[in-house]
């Protein structure tokens, strides 16, 4: 009889062969199964997914809808490249794409196998249509792995260490995080300083006139779930229409549903983005993206300056098809706003009950909390580990991001009673930090980003 493998058994497995690079260390377990919002690992232990694959399976972990569209189309065609020729489902999502587009205009899109390499066609697609070459992104960005989505992210110092020289023409302005706000700082005043740090490079050495793109999330997801307070944005989309600058919004970790509105840009109603990149969610969680752009704008490369090989591919397409049928059929989108509301309610009678908790940031079921020294004020990432860690021994899979932040990003299809299993998890955890009764890992200070 055949026992299978535990997860240390496979972990020990692993380390032999697979990079270091390749996985932020958080808990040592191997995911066997999912269902919904419930994953089980290798030892049979169940538990709710508040991450939901870095906001990759929205629509949950195996919808009956998306594993059939699967099946089906692998029965009949795996793959051919829609590199040299169409498949069907690839042809119908297109149409399907961009009449979702929050893109005034004719919309045309390009297929990809990531966010990255979205991030990277969109970098591409606007250096050929504006013939300029500076790209301008914010820091506290995540866009990416690959040299060009790499290039414009923000968030890590490991995404830049030992890899350099990283793409030329890229330039870096403050994002405005709330935590960057003075404390005797209005918000007009706030937005008023950060916008004129926007301005800076502009005026001092970079000329406007040769910038290509302004790239930006709206909601930044890795970057701490802050979102642009909605002047600041709208005077930086001003500018950028001004100059001449096309202006792009990266809607791999924030789009599909999750901020309560299908697009996050349309949290802000006035501004028209000229590109979108999409990932992560659009096939849920098959490798799979897209760039999403104006006609003109996505026409002005010709091939093959953004082919590959599986880009397009008939089973992702496929998958893709049926996610946006999920997000439609069972209302995700309002799902997302009503439970994120909820959720919301919740942990701010969290924060009112302990004083570690400072900010709490939802839009929709997505959003950030962060854990502070209540002496200081300042962020306190011992106790942030040590809450993830405990929420993990609990029976709930939940990460930190920027060291203090808690990231809170269930599948949009968790039941309600999963999701309060979840949240008095996470009040559990919290009670015993405050009585000091929580246990530190063993290897705390590898955790996390």
């Amino acid at each position: 009889m055949n026992v299978p493998d535990s997860n240390q058994q496979l972990h020990e497995q692993e380390q032999t062969y697979y990079a270091k690079a390749s996985r932020i260390k958080y808990f040592d377990i191997v995911i066997k199964s999912g269902k919904g919002a419930i994953l089980t690992d290798a030892d049979g232990n169940q538990y709710i997914d508040l991450l939901s694959s870095a906001s990759a399976t929205n629509t949950g972990h195996s919808h009956p809808k998306v594993v059939k569209a699967i099946q089906d189309q692998a029965s009949k065609l795996i793959q051919y490249t829609p590199a040299y020729f169409a498949n069907e489902p690839e042809v119908k999502l297109a149409k399907q794409l961009a009449e979702l587009a929050p893109i005034d205009g004719p919309v045309k899109v390009a297929w990809g196998n990531s966010g990255s390499d979205a991030n990277d066609g969109i970098i591409k697609f606007a250096r050929a249509y504006t013939g300029r070459q500076y790209i301008v992104s914010f820091t506290g960005a995540y866009h990416g792995s690959t040299y060009g989505s790499i290039s414009t992210s923000g968030v890590s110092l490991n995404m830049t260490r030992k890899i350099g020289p990283l793409l030329p023409g890229v330039v870096k302005v403050p994002f405005p995080s709330p935590w960057y706000r003075h404390p005797d700082e209005s918000e007009d005043e706030f937005i008023d300083r950060m916008f004129e740090a926007f301005k800076l490079p502009f005026e001092t050495y970079l000329p406007a006139d040769e910038t290509a793109l302004i790239e930006i999330e709206a909601i930044q997801g890795d970057g701490g779930f802050a979102k642009a307070p909605a002047r600041y944005l709208q005077q930086v989309y001003e500018f950028a229409h001004e100059h001449g600058i096309l202006f792009a919004v990266d809607e791999v970790n924030q789009g599909m549903g999750r901020t309560g509105k299908m697009w996050s840009i349309q949290h802000f109603p006035d501004v028209h983005p000229d590109l979108i990149a999409v990932g992560k969610s659009i096939a849920s969680g098959l490798p799979l993206s897209a760039v999403i752009g104006r006609k003109e704008v996505i026409d002005a490369l010709s091939s093959p300056g953004n082919v590959y090989t599986t880009a397009g591919n008939p089973v992702t397409t496929a998958a893709a098809i049926a996610t946006l049928e999920v997000i439609k059929d069972e209302k995700l989108v309002e799902r997302s706003r009503d439970l994120g509301q909820y959720a919301e309610k919740f942990f701010n009678q969290l924060a009112a009950k302990f004083d570690f908790i400072g900010d709490v940031r939802l839009y929709g079921l997505n959003g950030g909390i962060d854990i502070v020294d209540p002496n200081t004020g300042k962020g306190d990432n011992e106790s942030a580990t040590k809450l993830i860690y405990r929420i993990f021994e609990l029976g709930a899979l939940m990460i930190t991001v920027r060291g203090n932040i808690l990231r809170f990003q269930p599948p949009l299809v968790i039941k309600k009673e999963d999701l309060d299993r979840g949240l008095s998890i996470i009040e559990q955890a919290m009670q015993e930090l405050k009585d000091g009764t929580i246990k530190s890992p063993s290897d705390l200070n590898e955790i996390g980003w």
